[in-house]
């Protein structure tokens, strides 16, 4: 019993040792349990750390370094790659707009565009008649080095990108390097689903943006395109060839002997929306040192919203733009303008600008909308004559003034010095009786887009005049008449005329007579195959 006794108590000491240990031990093992816990959140968000700074510079990185320039043709073309959810592949033609193809699924954007046009390379092909077909056959190749060139360094910034981001966060080469290694895997996935998913097919199924939103109605059906695709290649190259041209022969040009405060006034009309216009209004403006470019309309083709953006070109120029809406440009189009700095829309008014106070309205028709109740010639000589005795009573004089159609300005004989206009895509000029020199620009886009559906044998010529302003006098003393060829040509052509009596007087016309048209038989600027005189 003792033996019993002494037993139950061990036991009951065992019992309450282990009773007394149970919750220690169930406490040491959760705190174990935690801390081994800890221990993976923490090398969890380590291992996200890093990941994410790997993402983070290798974005960095590709939005810095993922583009090259490389030459194809006579043109420097910038190809980029950037990361972006939706997988495209774009090319910026502008100021035309965008074509944007869905060519692939991984989440990379390829991106090409026009960055400059070499003219030295251009001249030198356009003085080579086999440099078309030369450049045809090694665009594919340097094209392909163009690409490679881009992926070798997307790839060498993506990673570099990753490696300083992570140093500069952890400051520990280790995890830089696992953050570059993220950057590269990233990289390389997106690059082999790209592969993987790549549609050659999306190429022709385009979105087009911009002004390029109507180009299918405008260029006209797919067939044709590729039917007179070699015809509009021909055109390309004669366009670039005029440019470098001209380049070539205004350099040689002597500039009009005067002093140094003559004003310089390009005149230009009809651009009808052809982009290459642009080009050749800067090159002018730059060469012949223009203190003021003159518009007289038809800047658009359709009058389109979508057609704004084109004028935007005008802000580029570093001179003032002074412009009359044409027949095809809308309301919408003259606001358009209106919002570039440096423009001066004329819609019934007067302004000075350089010290030549001009006067101008706008065409009161809109060709395009064919249900408009349009003016017809009579009715437009007759808006035109109460414009021109509104001018009469003006407390300063015109020097110049501005308008789209000739038969609008009609009433103007007599009044002002000199009348510009356009309309009639030929350029011609002539003095009438009463003092007045009425001189109608030819177009200088060509006549824009349409051009192309004319036929080879009746191009038309790109057209810009450069007149010079005495200006103490206000009064014309010579210009210089631009012509490049059109579709099918490769002609650039400079004539100087002189005006041989810039100070004669002003007759007005009889209050009681009909002002006629003036007819463009006279002085009429030779067509770019004829040879100067």
């Amino acid at each position: 019993m003792a033996r019993d006794t002494l037993a139950g108590r061990a036991h009951g000491h065992d019992g309450g040792v282990l009773s007394r240990l149970r919750p220690r031990l169930a406490a040491a093992g959760r705190a174990l349990a935690g801390r081994f816990a800890r221990l993976r959140r923490g090398r969890a968000w380590r291992v996200a750390a890093v990941v994410a700074a790997g993402l983070l510079g290798g974005w960095l990185g590709l939005a810095l370094g993922g583009q090259v320039v490389t030459p194809i043709g006579p043109a420097d073309i910038e190809l980029s790659v950037s990361p972006d959810w939706n997988g495209e592949t774009v090319l910026d033609v502008s100021p035309l707009g965008k074509l944007e193809f869905d060519t692939h699924a991984a989440p990379l954007r390829f991106e090409a565009g026009i960055s400059e046009i070499r003219f030295s390379a251009a001249e030198e092909m356009f003085q080579d008649p086999e440099a078309i077909d030369r450049m045809a056959a090694s665009i594919g190749s340097e094209l392909r080095t163009g690409v490679i060139r881009l992926f070798v360094q997307a790839v060498v910034a993506a990673v570099l990108g990753a490696a300083l981001t992570a140093l500069a966060v952890f400051r520990d080469w280790r995890r830089a390097g696992f953050s570059a290694l993220t950057a590269l895997g990233v990289l390389a996935g997106a690059g082999g689903l790209t592969y993987a998913t790549f549609n050659p097919a999306a190429i022709a199924e385009p979105r087009y943006t911009g002004l390029l939103a109507g180009a299918p109605q405008v260029v006209g059906s797919a067939e044709n395109v590729v039917n007179r695709f070699s015809q509009y290649r021909e055109q390309l190259a004669g366009l670039v060839g005029n440019v470098s041209q001209l380049y070539e022969a205004t350099s040689a040009l002597p500039v009009y002997e005067n002093d140094d405060d003559t004003i310089r006034v390009l005149h230009v009309s009809d651009i009808h929306l052809n982009p290459a216009s642009w080009n050749v209004i800067r090159s002018l403006t730059e060469q012949f040192q223009i203190d003021v470019v003159v518009d007289t309309g038809d800047i658009t083709d359709r009058g389109s919203a979508a057609e704004d953006v084109f004028v935007d070109d005008i802000g580029s120029l570093d001179v003032p733009y002074v412009w009359v809406r044409g027949a095809h440009d809308s309301m919408g189009t003259q606001r358009a303008v209106e919002a570039q700095e440096n423009a001066v829309v004329l819609d019934g008014g007067t302004a000075e600008v350089r010290g030549i106070t001009f006067y101008g309205a706008g065409d009161p028709r809109f060709s395009p909308d064919q249900t408009r109740d349009n003016p017809d010639d009579e009715e437009l000589a007759a808006i035109g004559a109460e414009q021109a005795e509104e001018t009469a009573g003006a407390e300063e004089a015109v020097d110049i003034a501005v308008l789209h159609d000739p038969a609008q300005a009609q009433a103007f004989s007599g009044r002002v010095p000199l009348v510009l206009a356009g309309h009639g895509h030929d350029r011609w000029t002539e003095v009438e009786p009463t003092g007045t020199r009425f001189f109608a620009q030819g177009s200088t886009g060509g006549a824009g887009l349409r051009g192309l559906d004319r036929a080879a044998d009746e191009p038309t010529p790109y057209e810009a005049s450069v007149l010079y302003i005495d200006p103490r006098t206000d009064r014309l003393q010579a210009w210089d008449d631009v012509t490049l060829g059109g579709l099918g040509l490769t002609s650039a052509q400079i004539e100087r005329h002189i005006e041989e009596d810039p100070d004669r007087p002003l007759t007005p016309p009889p209050p009681t007579a009909t002002p006629t048209p003036p007819t463009p038989s006279v002085s009429r600027s030779p067509s770019p195959e004829e040879e100067p005189s």
